[in-house]
């Protein structure tokens, strides 16, 4: 068959269902919204029963293979969902995955949900054949030159108008972060107006436009370092208690460390997340920051976190903004302060 822009997936599954649907990417809210079209599409055909694995180390493809070669003691269509959040296709997955393309049903319906898939991967043989059997649909990541673009196809698909003025500055606002644009998006609606003008978005907005404890530790995870200093002065502006910022950066380094030392003992991503409790829509950014922070950096920094404690509740002497910065610019990535004067520091 063919591939499928994620815009053009909604308008094919209105003609009929593919055997084996493949959505990859890293862009969590279009792929997300991908599979809700196809989990959508699959239950108004009359796929009743859904299956949902996860693809992790100790993942037995061959059972999952029997179970598409089955039907069910009901006669029900199946609906299966694999979610390979590490990206890997060994020689066994690609041996299912082929095979079932090669004798697929209409009793059956295989979704595959990747991360990205480069060119090598796309020029092996089991991703040839679920785009001979089904399709494929590619997430890309909507950048800087595309995003005003995509907000606008968003408003009009919400039945609104803004001007070029208008969406300008719900780039500003949003920065790039595709679940916020659509929260702004539903916020919009509810001014029953269809024609946004850069007054009425930049009103709009406004509220949302001020900082976050949450969007401070979004971009000190996403390493956006500056964007995370910028976040933490507006809430030092907003007279904001320094213990709750570090209640929030304390539960992210405290998961954060869990994971890599889950990875580190041989355990998959996804299981160390899932036993740390990050929600699906976090993963590709928790994914992140795991893989660029060391073990170390991370026992380091929950020192660090016990250091400001004691400093915001006055038992260390210290200025505790001072130390909530070097936190975050830590956890962005930037090293504030060598190993040694660090530990002293602690000491």
């Amino acid at each position: 068959m063919a591939k499928l822009r994620p815009e053009n997936l909604a308008q094919q599954l209105k003609q009929g269902l593919a055997p084996v649907y493949l959505v990859s990417g890293d862009e969590s809210l279009i792929v997300q919204e991908a599979c809700d079209h196809i989990r959508h599409a699959a239950k108004k055909m009359g796929f009743g029963e859904r299956e949902l694995y996860h693809s992790e180390a100790n993942f037995d493809w061959h059972h999952l293979q029997q179970n598409l070669n089955s039907l069910s003691l009901f006669s029900e269509k199946t609906f299966t969902e694999v979610r390979v959040g590490n990206g890997k296709i060994d020689d066994t997955a690609a041996s299912v995955i082929s095979e079932y393309c090669a004798h697929a049903n209409e009793d059956t319906l295989l979704l595959l949900v990747l991360p990205k898939i480069d060119k090598r991967k796309q020029n092996q043989s089991w991703y040839k054949a679920v785009e001979q059997c089904g399709h494929t649909i590619t997430v890309w990541p909507v950048g800087p030159e595309q995003l005003p673009r995509w907000l606008d196809q968003r408003l009009k698909h919400a039945g609104l108008q803004a001007d070029s003025a208008a969406i300008d500055i719900l780039c500003t606002k949003i920065e790039g972060n595709l679940l916020a644009a659509v929260q702004e998006i539903e916020k919009l609606k509810l001014l029953d107006k269809k024609v946004i003008d850069a007054e009425t978005m930049a009103n709009a907005v406004m509220d949302s436009a001020r900082y976050s404890v949450f969007n401070l530790v979004d971009r000190a995870l996403a390493g956006d370092s500056r964007a995370a200093v910028r976040s933490l002065h507006g809430l030092q502006g907003e007279g904001l208690a320094p213990l709750t910022i570090l209640w929030a950066l304390t539960r992210e380094v405290k998961s954060l460390l869990a994971i890599r030392e889950a990875m580190t003992n041989g355990e998959s991503f996804e299981l160390a997340a899932r036993k740390a409790g990050v929600w699906e829509n976090r993963k590709a950014l928790i994914r992140g920051a795991a893989n660029r922070l060391k073990l170390a950096h991370l026992q380091m920094l929950l020192r660090n976190i016990a250091l400001t404690d004691r400093t915001i509740k006055g038992m260390s002497a210290g200025d505790e903004w001072n130390l909530l910065l070097d936190i975050v610019l830590n956890l962005a990535g930037v090293h504030t302060i060598d190993t040694k004067t660090q530990k002293l520091q602690l000491a």
